[in-house]
């Protein structure tokens, strides 16, 4: 089959939903692009843009084969679908969170990937079995119809190994494999290689980059000639960052600390950490910076200092990537604090001319949203670039690699 006539579906399944996005690849457009939530929950429903077509279909999703076999139905819905006959899909793509040791990259998937997968779930039980239930019923479903996974670790396997093993005893390693793996794999593979792309064509040295993939979730990476040497998460996505609800970095002391002093079990101090922590638990306001930048304004300390904590952290951590790549050509803002929140890339950039960074933080102020632009002063060494990311392109590319 052309490339020009197929479209490939993409899957990232949460515990209770699914979102998806239909691409022609021809284009590297989404046709379709909906979600179906609450899945196994009261008031399940899915709700589905088509260009300018929205469709909202409220049913009881009691598993995720329930959800697939919904947004089948909307995706070739008569009036609101995107297109005529399940046959147009040219294969599936599914985002799965952990490829352990096993993949370097992602695979055609077979009984045998399942197994691994399942293998690998203790890694990431919520997510994993999400994405493992996800498949099976999309299996189910479009049984012989090609399937692929998209680990969101994959992009980290390059990393030496001096960069992702812990200073525990190494039988945790090799019994357990306990080390970092660091996460948000699609979205610094996809920024990380547009970046190189954009710089080759402004004639601008493109080896050394740090991504900065900054949402609810963050993380950044050190990628040097394309391929990642370190970054930020670790075994689970905690490590880091300061990020919306998660703690980010902490001496793992303070977990037994804080379970003796609270009475918490260790899930109850996990959920603490992953759940209620970050800029949400330092403000006690919310988790979103829109939220905590206009209760700073208002002369709120306790948001003022969550964006203050969460700024020097992103700025330590470029301080230490520079040094892991001997230097660095390009820093870049992705993800929805990073491309939107003006504030923070003002503040993560200051005192960073030490590095060769020259930032304009007018035309920060005013860049124009969901282009890559340019931030740096004409004389600046570092180029400093907001470009948006696209973990669902990345997937689709995948895909349509391996089938």
């Amino acid at each position: 089959m052309d490339k020009k006539d197929m479209k490939i579906l993409v899957l990232n399944a949460g515990s209770s939903s699914l979102k998806y996005q239909l691409i022609d690849m021809a284009t590297e457009k989404a046709v379709a692009k909906g979600v179906c939530d609450r899945i196994g929950i009261d008031g399940s429903l899915i709700e589905q843009k088509c260009g300018d077509k929205e469709l909202v279909i409220k049913e009881n999703l009691a598993t995720h084969t329930d959800a697939f076999k919904l947004l089948l139905k909307a995706l070739v819905d008569k009036d609101k679908g995107a297109i005529k006959s399940i046959d147009e899909i040219s294969a599936v793509g599914h985002r799965v969170l952990h490829s352990g040791e096993d993949f370097k990259g992602s695979v055609v998937i077979t009984d045998e990937v399942i197994k691994i997968c399942e293998k690998n779930a203790p890694l990431g039980p919520l997510h994993m079995n999400a994405n493992i239930n996800c498949i099976k019923s999309a299996m189910k479903v479009l049984p012989g119809k090609p399937m692929v996974a998209v680990f969101d670790t994959t992009f980290h396997s390059t990393m030496p190994k001096y960069a992702y093993m812990y200073a525990v005893p190494y039988d945790a390693y090799e019994n357990w494999q306990v080390r970092k793996y660091g996460f948000h794999g699609t979205s610094h593979k996809f920024v990380s290689g547009e970046a190189i792309k954009y710089l080759k064509s402004i004639g601008a040295p493109h080896a050394r980059i740090i991504t900065c993939h900054l949402g609810n979730g963050a993380s950044l990476a050190a990628v040097k000639d394309g391929k990642c040497i370190d970054t930020s998460m670790g075994f689970t996505p905690l490590e880091g960052l300061v990020m919306g609800t998660r703690s980010g970095d902490i001496d793992p002391a303070c977990v037994e600390y804080i379970m003796n002093k609270t009475g918490m079990s260790i899930s109850e101090t996990l959920n603490y950490l992953n759940k209620k922590s970050g800029v949400l638990g330092i403000s006690g306001i919310s988790s979103d910076f829109r939220d905590l930048t206009a209760a700073a304004e208002q002369g709120n300390e306790r948001a003022k200092l969550a964006i203050d904590m969460f700024v020097y952290r992103v700025k330590k951590y470029i301080g230490a990537y520079a040094a892991a790549l001997g230097g660095v050509d390009c820093i870049l803002f992705t993800g929805g604090i990073g491309e939107n929140v003006k504030i923070v890339r003002s503040r993560v950039m200051e005192g960073l001319e030490y590095l060769g960074v020259e930032f304009d933080k007018e035309k920060s102020d005013n860049a124009p949203r969901g282009q890559t632009v340019e931030l740096q002063k004409p004389a600046s060494k570092v180029k400093v670039l907001i470009l948006p990311t696209n973990e669902e392109l990345v997937i689709a590319r995948e895909t349509l690699a391996l089938i």
